[in-house]
């Protein structure tokens, strides 16, 4: 195989002894070449390495109101990275898209119980979870468009915002009574003012948000906090938002920088110190029924992930 640095520089020697452009290209000072140490760092910090368990299950919903902040990607990623470092999870999907669903593998067919099926009281929770064929430990509770419906047909029933959080005790009782407890739960939530997102909040007791940093990445939060305190008054009195997420982060750009730097003044305790760089193969892998530590675990995106849940574990009492 050619030396890909006579790409560059046809007239590097075949030593590599001369300072090519390939050299400058991806050594350390460079972007690239810093970016690479980096990932090359984290990896070697994650490695095989099985991660802290918590003392009772961390039942987390992934929320934000505002679309395209990669809020699903997050979801089923760190899913992902949590049960790559041995961790038993299920994965939620309260969104009616579906596309936790899919991106995990999983087919969506309408006519497939469902958590539809679970919040209208005709499943239970634990007879609808399907696992993952990639990651063994890891299960999934799927959803499909029919989900759409739950707000209408929910709405004269008195307990319609604690049927997840009711169905869900339910299903970690009997998976604890058979040894096989969970530690962790996510929950996928919706971009939407619906019954959903207020049965995620119910249900859960954590509340991580991923923040786009681009122009307009506080936009929609003060809805959500305020559907958070809602949550807490009515329904939910413990509910913390545990966890801030940068997610689609540009290190060649000044604007991402500073999106960041204001998200950290505003939740220093909860920002998480890894951020999700944008990368090709994140966007990609859902298309492969995969998720990115799974369809490319050397990328950039999928070592992040993993980073990233491995700072979520270390957080765990």
């Amino acid at each position: 195989m050619s030396d890909p640095r006579k790409l560059v520089n046809p007239s590097a020697g075949a030593n590599g002894a001369a300072q090519t452009d390939w050299d400058r290209f991806v050594s350390p000072e460079s972007p690239l070449g810093s970016a690479l140490a980096e990932d090359h760092k984290r990896l070697a910090e994650i490695g095989q390495e099985s991660f802290k368990k918590p003392s009772q299950t961390r039942i987390i919903a992934v929320a934000n109101q505002k679309g395209g902040v990669g809020k699903t990607t997050s979801a089923v990623n760190l899913a992902a990275g949590l049960a790559k470092g041995g961790l038993r999870v299920l994965l939620i999907d309260d969104d009616p898209q579906g596309n936790a669903t899919t991106a995990l593998g999983v087919e969506d067919r309408d006519s497939a119980p469902s958590l539809y099926d679970v919040l209208i009281g005709n499943r239970s929770l634990l007879s609808i979870l399907r696992p993952t064929e990639s990651l063994p430990n890891l299960y999934v509770a799927p959803s499909n468009i029919s989900l759409s419906l739950v707000d209408v047909e929910l709405a004269d029933e008195a307990d319609r915002r604690q049927r997840l959080r009711d169905s869900l005790q339910e299903c970690l009782k009997d998976l604890h009574e058979h040894g096989n407890t969970i530690d962790y739960v996510i929950i996928d939530c919706p971009p939407s003012m619906s019954l959903l997102p207020i049965n995620a909040l119910v249900a859960a007791n954590e509340v991580l948000i991923p923040v786009q940093t681009e122009y307009y990445a506080l936009e929609g939060l003060s809805q959500l906090l305020r559907t958070i305190e809602a949550a807490k008054n009515s329904d939910n009195p413990t509910l913390e938002i545990s966890t801030i997420l940068l997610t689609m982060v540009s290190k060649n750009t000044n604007l991402s920088a500073e999106v960041a730097q204001n998200v950290r003044e505003y939740f220093p305790e909860q920002t998480l110190r890894t951020e999700i760089p944008r990368s090709v193969r994140l966007a990609e892998s859902p298309s492969f029924g995969e998720t990115v530590i799974t369809y490319e675990p050397r990328s950039s995106g999928a070592i992040a992930y993993r980073a990233a849940a491995h700072e979520l574990a270390e957080r765990a009492n």
